[in-house]
């Protein structure tokens, strides 16, 4: 894809050297051989374990932080104090939705689907789409709704989660539950309010934290079982059946609460080219999946032996002794699961930028070392703003809780009919075993949106209006794009027409080289035309630069760029990145002088069309949409900055369109 109202788009991560695997000065024969296989053996296993404890911080996070509140609200839904046998068919559901969803559906399916080691819901759109071997609206539009609706998730996650662990207070001390609503909104503050100096050296503790933490979980749960032994019989998942079959309408309105339980599991697909699949599924099966189940069984048997402690079930787990100790550990949990969905929505908001579904924002890298740690500084204050409002609104985890799911379970949908199509295009396996192993995980997912549905007048209605707006905004960003570039299109002449026609013209050349940015290269840029005409020169080099963005992560260095001569004066050069990656055109083109071009950036003059856009009820869109396009624009990141080009070497040729 490309884009570009300003005329152009898209980046290079820097290569890795690969070590040297060589022995070192003076170790020769068998023994060195084996000396070195084993010390690259060892490096091996260390970077694995090193990732797998780092995918505990970030990708289980938000999953980590559920029992504060799901197994709670489950009981709560039932509007009675529950019976032995309630409680076990309830237990049943939140571990087998962790069964079923998360192990079945990401950590044996989708984690297999990677886009050239990457996923989350637009890689796996790209994948699609390239498995088919087309532009396909549909599946576009499926990638547009899963996307928009995470942004729904990301701004409940840090209030209900931050809000639940901070009501640990007036467990731990009764005197301190006026603190609790003052508590989350510092927290929440000081949390959006670090970002721009980056989470490297705190990102660290990330994964030792919540390793103690789901250790703790588990510990818990355990010390609580022999409280009613009979809990074990809620691995069956026998129970969870009888129990919907017995309760009816009321066992689907538990079921909605139930979900709670896997809020957070798309983060095992997005999170992958982080760690790899095999530490994201030795965390999960090895720590994170027994310590659910663990501290859940816990719970089961506290409500049985305990009735009076559902509605502070969580916390009353720990002796009272430690209950302090332990709201400070939620706490930080809660903190690690925001940061989690933070960087998540930064990274998929450039993801949708490059896949031309957003115009381009600022992106500040804050680190030198780690390609993906960035920061959106107007992503990340839109955020808090919709987490202040949601905490200050609500008030208390149930009430926040009523409105957490929906946008969950529709990402969830989303991200299971685009596997389909993977399934059975890209991996070649055929519609009928696509089906067969797909179609069952939409029956769940259909089923648990249609339960959390139930909650649309208690809130949930909050994060379907929040992906209902950014789906209106990416529609209108790709509509006003493809308008614009239509009638550019239609009014162009083309490159080798207009290149033929200046082989004879008497325009004054001028020394050096320019370069055109434009989204269309078989077209001559509004740019190089409005400069003849007002200017009356051309340089003796032109180039007509364009920057495409590919359905996939990222670019190899070799496939980086392509030049292309047209004529004496004139040539193209196409710059590839993924859309995991950052422009950096002065890179880029030092590379391109391997192909043939002469570039020099002090001879060089970068042309880049500004264009200002005038609504009309009349033309284009409908007026409304053409108001919101046109603030879209004026939200756009400088396209210099975005591209790194030195400001001085910078020409801008403006054009009113009225869209």
């Amino acid at each position: 894809m490309t884009s570009g109202l300003n005329d152009g788009v898209a980046a290079p991560s820097p290569s890795a050297a690969p070590a040297d695997g060589g022995l070192p000065a003076g170790a020769t024969g068998t023994h060195g051989a084996t000396l070195a296989q084993a010390t690259e053996v060892t490096g091996k296993r260390h970077g694995f374990w090193t990732a797998t404890i780092g995918s505990v911080g970030v990708v289980y996070g938000d999953i980590g932080t559920s029992p504060l509140y799901a197994m709670r609200e489950s009981l709560l839904h039932l509007g009675h104090r529950p019976s032995m046998e309630e409680v076990i068919g309830i237990t049943s559901l939140l571990i087998w939705a962790l069964i079923v969803v998360v192990t079945y559906k990401y950590v044996f399916i989708l984690l297999r689907a990677d886009n050239h080691g990457e996923g989350g819901t637009l890689s796996l759109m790209a994948l699609a789409q390239e498995a088919m071997g087309r532009v396909s609206t549909p599946l576009l539009a499926l990638g547009v709704v899963g996307a928009a609706l995470f942004y729904g998730d990301a701004i409940i996650t840090p209030a209900v989660s931050v809000l639940s662990a901070a009501e640990g207070l007036k467990v731990a001390s009764p005197i301190l539950e006026p603190y609790v609503l003052p508590m989350t909104l510092v927290i929440i503050f000081g949390l959006y309010a670090v970002q721009s100096f980056g989470t490297g050296k705190v990102a660290a503790l990330f994964g030792p934290l919540m390793v103690v933490w789901f250790l703790t979980l588990a510990l818990l749960g355990a010390s609580h079982v022999m409280d009613a032994p009979g809990v074990i019989a809620a691995l069956n998942p026998y129970h969870a059946v009888l129990f919907l079959i017995e309760h009816k309408f009321v066992g689907f309105v538990v079921l909605g609460a139930t979900f709670l339980a896997v809020t957070g599991a798309e983060a095992l697909y997005a999170d992958m080219g982080h760690f790899g699949p095999g530490p994201i599924r030795t965390a999960w099966l090895g720590l994170v999946l027994p310590a659910l189940a663990i501290n859940y069984l816990g719970q089961a048997a506290l409500a049985i032996s305990h009735p009076d402690a559902i509605e502070n079930l969580f916390f009353l787990m720990a002796p009272e002794w430690a209950r302090l100790p332990f709201v400070l550990l939620a706490c930080a949990a809660t903190i690690v699961a925001s940061q989690a969905v933070i960087s998540g929505a930064y990274s998929l908001t450039r993801q949708a930028m490059q896949l031309g579904l957003l115009p381009h924002l600022e992106v500040q890298h804050t680190s030198e070392t780690q390609h993906g740690q960035i920061y959106m500084p107007k992503v990340n204050w839109l955020m808090l703003a919709g987490v202040l409002v949601l905490v200050l609104v609500f008030q208390t985890s149930s009430r926040l809780a009523a409105a957490y799911g929906i946008a969950v379970t529709g990402t969830m949908i989303m991200t299971s009919v685009l596997a389909t199509v993977v399934i059975a295009k890209s991996w070649k396996l055929g519609w009928p075993l696509a089906l067969a192993m797909m179609v069952p995980i939409l029956v769940v997912d259909f089923t648990f949106l249609s339960a959390n549905l139930l909650k649309l007048k208690d809130g949930g209605y909050i994060p379907l209006l929040l992906g209902g707006a950014m789906v209106v905004l990416m529609w209108t960003w790709i509509r006003g794009v493809r308008f614009v570039e239509g009638r550019i299109r239609r009014e162009s002449i083309p490159l080798g027409e207009f290149a033929k026609s200046m082989s004879t013209s008497s325009a004054t050349r001028v020394k050096g080289t320019a370069m055109y940015l434009t989204s269309s290269p078989e077209i001559t840029p509004p740019a190089l035309l409005h400069n003849l005409k007002h200017n009356k020169v051309l340089h003796e080099r032109n180039v007509i630069l364009t920057v495409h963005t590919l359905n996939q992560p990222t670019v190899a260095e070799p496939e980086r760029v392509a030049f292309k001569k047209v004529s004496e004066d004139f040539a193209t050069l196409e710059v590839r990145y993924g859309f995991m990656e950052d422009p950096n055109l002065p890179r880029a083109l030092a590379q391109a002088r391997e192909q043939g071009l002469p570039f020099d950036m002090m001879k060089t003059s970068f042309f880049v069309g500004r264009r200002s856009f005038r609504a009309s009820a009349s033309v284009g869109m409908p007026l409304w949409q053409d108001h919101l396009f046109i603030g879209l624009v004026r939200q756009s990141y400088d396209a210099t900055e975005y591209f790194r080009i030195p400001a001085g070497r910078v020409v801008e040729l403006g054009n009113q369109m009225v869209v």
